[in-house]
């Protein structure tokens, strides 16, 4: 199978690099179908021009600002049966696309596979309270599927789905800016097949938005919204802040 790194980017100069040579790097320790597009989200800063220095990668650009709408664009110029979202500030870890493939070759039904992110730039303890979160939210991905058989948890940044799957459910909701956009595409592909969460794929991540904003506040409303999407299709919060620090 095909796989299409879709990863958006906005005003990401200092870690766009970083990101694409991981993936890269992955790439070429194996002999994989790929293609690795950087979607250029109408950045002001040399995100463009320093992503477009790393052989292998296309640029694209999508000057309507917006993370859904740059994902939209990006999985549109694709062509991989398999469209692996990933953050313009993540590192792929080794294993990472040994793990996807593996799970899809494993299960056709399986519509859409993500794992946890990995905060190395966060202190241990809150690292800690992280892991705690994400064992809570593991907990209610099971409840939703299992007792209610309604939505899934999928992690922004860290997630890969199945063209087919995708097309059939007409694409990423563009409506929504920002939270709740995973729980919107895990809740309408649960429809059309298996939505799996697994710890075995992590990614590394910058954990800037939880220092800048504070991780019990950020936790809080990410909690909201994946509940609000999931039973009334529609995300709590209207508005994020961009968060870009050196």
């Amino acid at each position: 199978m095909k796989i299409s790194f879709v990863i958006p980017a906005f005003n990401e100069e200092d870690r766009v690099v970083p990101c694409l040579q991981s993936v890269m790097r992955a790439l070429a320790s194996g002999a994989y179908d790929a293609e690795v597009i950087l979607v250029n989200n109408a950045s002001t800063d040399q995100t463009r021009e320093r992503a477009a220095t790393i052989a292998g990668v296309r640029v694209i650009d999508e000057p309507c600002k917006g993370l859904v709408r740059a994902r939209d664009t990006g999985f549109r110029a694709s062509d991989g049966q398999l469209i692996a979202n990933i953050d313009a500030d993540t590192i792929l870890p080794a294993g990472w696309i040994e793990t996807v493939l593996d799970e899809f070759r494993r299960d056709g039904h399986l519509a859409a596979l993500s794992g946890p992110l990995i905060y190395l730039d966060l202190p241990v303890v809150t690292r800690g309270f992280i892991r705690v979160f994400y064992g809570l939210a593991y907990a209610a991905h099971l409840v939703m599927q299992c007792v209610f058989h309604v939505g899934a948890m999928i992690q922004g940044g860290n997630f890969v789905v199945r063209r087919s799957a995708l097309e059939a459910i007409g694409g990423y909701n563009t409506a929504i800016d920002f939270y709740g956009e995973d729980t919107d595409i895990a809740r309408r592909l649960s429809k059309k097949g298996r939505v799996k969460w697994t710890f075995r794929l992590p990614i590394y991540s910058s954990g800037r938005r939880l220092m800048e904003e504070g991780i019990v506040r950020v936790a809080a409303r990410y909690a909201l919204n994946f509940f609000w999407v999931t039973f009334f299709g529609r995300p709590w919060t209207k508005k994020h802040t961009d968060i870009r620090t050196k």
